[in-house]
């Protein structure tokens, strides 16, 4: 993949790419529902400027301990992703595409900690500008670039990337099978496919909501992790590494819990609810008790593409 083929200096690259009719529902829920400043990545990247000038910090030169709070937006964090990729045993100069990148976190600790170069993709729009701001303010754009644009259908050339990176995404993706058909189409032979995946547990009572991925059951598609590794299996995916992370993710949703009335009541930078809004705090809390529960599991795991 040439990398600045598919934008500049860490911007946003609007691909001429069909975007499903879940992209309205899903940029409502991460972008807080119900709050007018949500209803525009503008409005929304002010607001979190606003805080980290509050917070003391200038929102053009930021640290990454600075963006801890709006960076990676899954259970784990940072310490997820770095497990996922020492599972994936990366090599200086891979090519990685980060499907439902979010707020760019990952994408940034790759390029940053493991010298990979990154287009991170997501069909939420205001996610994919402040993606594009953090890296600049981080310094990091030049290694990391962004695009707007459904995962199923993406605007890249076949065998473009070395890895397909994807952590608490597929939930949000009703149609499985043409995500990991496309995913195989931009794969290079020998590539591999990293997930770190929420995914149904065997407790089958009724997801409580609302959740951080999903305010209705119509945007959330949780599937069994053997639903889930038979789609892989057809679609040309050979199994190399899975593991089931669910008590780590537990644990770690434990202590965040605890944190968070803390950091409430402080003066600090932006965290989940600058994006999601107040309802956060009740995602938390549903989520923890789901994975309790046994409702949702956590599983991270390789698959490579012959």
């Amino acid at each position: 993949m040439a990398h600045g083929d598919y934008g500049g200096d860490g911007g946003i690259e609007r691909p001429r790419a069909r975007v499903s009719t879940d992209a309205g529902r899903l940029a409502r829920h991460y972008t807080g529902a119900g709050d007018a400043e949500g209803a525009s990545g503008e409005a929304l990247v002010e607001r979190l400027r606003r805080a980290f000038i509050d917070s003391g910090r200038n929102p053009d030169r930021l640290a990454l301990d600075d963006i801890a709070g709006i960076d990676q937006l899954h259970l784990g964090g940072r310490r997820a992703s770095r497990s996922l990729a020492r599972l994936g045993e990366f090599s200086p100069g891979v090519r990685v595409l980060d499907v439902g990148c979010g707020t760019g976190g990952a994408s940034r600790l790759l390029a940053e900690e493991y010298d990979a170069k990154v287009i991170g993709i997501d069909i939420t729009a205001s996610f994919v500008e402040i993606a594009g701001w953090l890296s600049r303010a981080t310094g990091l754009a030049t290694r990391t670039r962004f695009c707007c644009a459904d995962a199923a259908r993406t605007p890249l050339p076949e065998a473009c990337v070395d890895v397909v990176w994807c952590q608490h995404a597929l939930m949000n993706m009703p149609d499985t099978t043409a995500v990991l058909a496309e995913w195989r189409r931009l794969l290079a032979p020998g590539g591999s496919v990293l997930l770190h995946e929420v995914v149904a547990g065997d407790n089958p009572a009724a997801l409580t909501l609302p959740v951080p991925w999903a305010r209705e059951r119509a945007t959330s598609h949780l599937q069994t992790r053997s639903a889930l590794e038979q789609k892989l299996q057809t679609a040309g995916f050979r199994p190399c590494k899975i593991a089931d992370v669910t008590a780590e993710a537990l644990a770690w949703r434990r202590k965040h819990a605890r944190r968070e009335p803390q950091h409430q009541a402080t003066p600090a930078p932006p965290g989940p609810a600058s994006l999601f809004g107040d309802g956060f705090s009740e995602m938390g809390c549903n989520l923890l008790d789901n994975l309790a529960d046994d409702r949702v599991r956590i599983i991270e795991g390789v698959w490579s593409r012959p």
